[in-house]
């Protein structure tokens, strides 16, 4: 088999090229109704704060984080060992959602500036308790690396 070779000039005009294409659109933000925004801004707030109770208390008792690079983790006691020493800047924006009875879906973004593109996005999944508060059963995120 035959290998096609180019020269430095050409392999680097290619990178160039492919830097330079502009990143595609970001999704809109849509509205999500109070109950479930509640979430968002309640997991901004501990993640600024750097509070990993506090974020770890907006999990079901068995709920996930699944984190890039990291193995799944399981349980209030253990997401709050994985969210301690993190936090700083964080703004999620959601992209799309979906209720059906106790169980919802958002799907969205994040970014570590207020008003800077999206960073990266995230999907997560809630079940409504029986005090009718809604908890993260899961939590997938990754960056926008490319």
């Amino acid at each position: 088999m035959r290998r096609a070779r180019i020269g430095l000039a050409a392999a680097l005009a290619l990178l160039s090229a492919a830097s330079s294409r502009s990143a595609p659109p970001q999704p809109p933000s849509v509205a999500l109704p109070a109950d479930l925004d509640r979430v968002l801004h309640d997991y901004e707030r501990a993640w600024r704060a750097r509070d990993a109770v506090a974020l770890a208390d907006l999990f079901t008792e068995d709920g996930f984080v699944l984190s890039p690079g990291s193995p799944p983790v399981r349980g209030r006691a253990a997401i709050a060992l994985h969210y301690a020493n993190v936090g700083g800047g964080l703004y999620l924006r959601a992209y799309a959602f979906a209720v059906d009875g106790r169980l919802a879906w958002i799907v969205g973004g994040f970014s570590h500036a207020d008003g800077a593109a999206d960073g990266g996005k995230f999907t997560l999944t809630l079940t409504r308790g029986s005090d009718g508060r809604w908890l993260i059963s899961s939590d997938m995120d990754n960056g926008n690396q490319r």
